[in-house]
């Protein structure tokens, strides 16, 4: 069963550029991935209400890779992102802005595979190299 965590990070950026570097495939390979033993090599994105997208994650070691993929269910541009992942599970996502700040809060259900606290650092991982590759432009 699973159980929702909410993990969230305040970004140096205005709306615009926090949006496109988080839905952009050119930017998610830059940042989607959780430490530097791994890499997005390819990202595909059809953001709008039932389009799908698929981020392929791998070790750069060439052990292993996953594609990491779902379905949007709601999309308000610069503000909200919600989907749906293959096995079900519900991500949403909450872009607030205020004086230059983008505060970006995730909010997902766990899978049964890995621990709750082990699923919060990786997705924290991933949003905290998002920030990185953001303030880096």
């Amino acid at each position: 069963m699973s159980i929702k965590i909410e993990i969230g990070i305040d970004v140096k950026a205005d709306a615009t550029l926090a949006w496109h570097c988080f839905t952009a495939p050119e930017h998610v390979t830059k940042w989607n991935f959780a430490s530097d033993d791994w890499h997005c090599p390819k990202a595909e994105n059809d953001l709008r209400v039932g389009g799908h997208f698929s981020f392929n994650m791998a070790a750069k070691d060439g052990s292993m890779d996953f594609d990491f993929g779902g379905e949007y269910t709601e999309v308000v541009p610069h503000e909200l992102i919600k989907y749906k992942l293959g096995d079900e599970r519900v991500v949403e996502i909450r872009f607030a802005h205020n004086n230059g700040i983008t505060t970006i809060t995730e909010i997902f259900d766990t899978e049964d595979e890995n621990s709750a606290e082990m699923q919060r650092a990786g997705w924290q991982a991933i949003l905290d190299n998002y920030k990185k590759h953001v303030e880096s432009l």
